[in-house]
């Protein structure tokens, strides 16, 4: 919206179980592709149908939702004063079909204590957030430096999105 965009979501049934020994990017992207095949199966045909999926990679690790608070710890103190991957796989349906892209952003977070720890998931935000954490909010206290696109890691990379829709035949489509 802030980038003057009008869409609608439609949620979608996919399986986003990572296949083994499927790297990072290949399962973002693969997972991106699949979410906006399956958003295309409930539009009209020649709706532009854009897909996406976003993980946090440490050590080979693909850090997604925590599944509880002691899932959200062990997270933040693997992220904890080192750098990490924010990947996004961005897929788009349009007249010349279907195009994809995996956009990467490197995150440093400071060291992080255990009062640290412990606040910041006693206020309930990093629950719902892959690699538990949101950089736009409490956690940017965290955060020194990024090298990459800011609304990658922040949820979909919109200068990707703006390029992957050209190249899908959507010229203005804003």
């Amino acid at each position: 919206t802030a980038a003057g965009f009008a869409f609608d979501v439609d949620e979608v049934d996919v399986d986003e179980r990572r296949a083994p020994g499927e790297a990072p990017a290949a399962y973002v992207e693969r997972l991106a592709r699949a979410k906006a095949h399956a958003a295309a199966a409930q539009r009209e045909p020649d709706t532009a149908v854009i897909g996406a999926d976003t993980v946090v990679v440490v050590d080979d690790e693909v850090l997604g939702k925590p599944r509880d608070q002691a899932d959200a710890t062990r997270m933040l103190r693997l992220l904890s004063g080192r750098a990490h991957d924010v990947l996004t796989g961005v897929a788009v349906i349009g007249q010349a079909g279907i195009v994809s892209r995996v956009e990467r952003t490197t995150v440093w977070f400071a060291p992080l204590s255990d009062r640290d720890i412990a606040w910041y998931i006693a206020s309930g935000e990093p629950m719902d957030k892959a690699g538990a954490y949101a950089i736009q909010a409490l956690a940017s206290r965290f955060i020194p430096r990024i090298e990459g696109s800011y609304t990658n890691v922040v949820g979909l990379p919109v200068t990707t999105v703006v390029e992957l829709l050209e190249k899908a035949g959507l010229r203005g489509a804003a």
